[in-house]
């Protein structure tokens, strides 16, 4: 069984090249996903509901990095 890939905010921040800052204002928003969970050293994300949120949402940045 595969375990679910997850982001918290430094990854999304440089998925989105911005700043950890800027990256939390875009997941406070209302159209991003819920976060998966809320832990200790905060929210995590699935990757795959971030992912989808980049390609409606920022379409310039719809390939992943090293894929």
């Amino acid at each position: 069984m595969s375990r679910p890939r997850v982001m918290g905010a430094a990854e999304i921040a440089e998925r989105l090249k911005v700043t950890r800052q800027r990256a939390y204002q875009i997941t406070a928003r209302r159209d991003f996903p819920e976060p998966l969970a809320t832990l200790a050293m905060g929210q995590v994300w699935l990757a795959d509901d971030v992912e989808a949120w980049i390609r409606t949402n920022r379409p310039h940045l719809d390939e992943p990095e090293g894929e």
